[in-house]
């Protein structure tokens, strides 16, 4: 029994602070209809616009880990509400853009709960500066790479040769490429070319190594939700050898600048 249930226990209904008379806070997001009737091929339809990868193992996994609970029918089949769907594509986010474990993600989400934070509901779709909404289903060509990071087709060219990018089907590149090209620009102006970058994909190789030998004793369990969890700590620790290599090579340049 906790304190406050004892106290409520032990005192009179005259006595009951008003504070114990309002209603339960509503859990995050607020103002969101929770009126459950869609199904979770409903829900998977909803969020595939912008989580093309996400699955029915993966919703599961996220009910296992206490950050949505779905009504449960009579049958024991899963009814999800609107405001279900946002909660979903909170922690789906936190995931795919920060890389957040779900341990952070659920403290932030009790403290949304609790009213401690406010956040505005997530949203459906990803906008481009130029306004035109995408998926992240989308495919980089060499063109468009070159386009977006304002470098010669050639240069993009130049960074598959070297290894630095790799191509699907010899025609197309998944998101990141364009962070890469970036990024590879910019260093080239200081010298830098993509045969100096080759460095940074044996590094990154070896780092997903790593992360695939931590995930593969999930990988090998059967199961939805072993499915998921390995997917889970594949990203947390993916970041957190991102953040140990920017560490590191902070604290190596530290003494070159003022």
């Amino acid at each position: 029994m906790t304190a406050a249930h004892a106290q409520r226990v032990g005192q009179g209904a005259g006595d009951r602070p008003a504070e114990q008379d309002r209603p339960e806070k509503e859990p995050w997001p607020r103002g969101i209809s929770r009126r459950a009737s869609m199904r979770i091929s409903d829900v998977l339809a909803a969020l595939r616009l912008e989580f093309p990868a996400v699955t029915t193992s993966k919703l599961r996994f996220l009910e296992e880990q206490g950050l949505v609970e779905p009504v449960r029918t009579p049958a024991g089949y899963r009814q999800y509400s609107p405001a279900d769907i946002e909660r979903l594509r909170f922690v789906l986010r936190l995931q795919r853009d920060r890389y957040m474990p779900l341990k952070v993600i659920g403290e932030r989400l009790a403290a949304l709960d609790a009213g401690e934070e406010e956040e505005p509901a997530p949203r459906a779709r990803l906008a481009t500066r130029d306004g035109v909404v995408q998926s992240r289903e989308v495919r980089w060509t060499v063109e468009s790479l070159a386009t977006e990071a304002r470098v010669a087709p050639a240069f993009v060219e130049e960074l598959v040769t070297a290894g630095v990018l790799r191509a699907h089907d010899r025609s197309s590149f998944d998101p990141w490429a364009r962070d890469v090209v970036v990024a590879a620009a910019a260093l080239a102006e200081h010298g830098i070319d993509a045969r100096h970058l080759r460095q940074f994909r044996t590094a990154a190789d070896r780092q997903a190594d790593l992360v695939e030998q931590v995930a593969a004793p999930w990988r090998g369990r059967r199961g939805a939700s072993a499915a998921a969890r390995a997917g889970t700590i594949a990203a947390e620790v993916g970041e957190l050898c991102t953040q140990m290599h920017t560490a590191l090579v902070r604290a190596a340049v530290a003494d070159l600048t003022p």
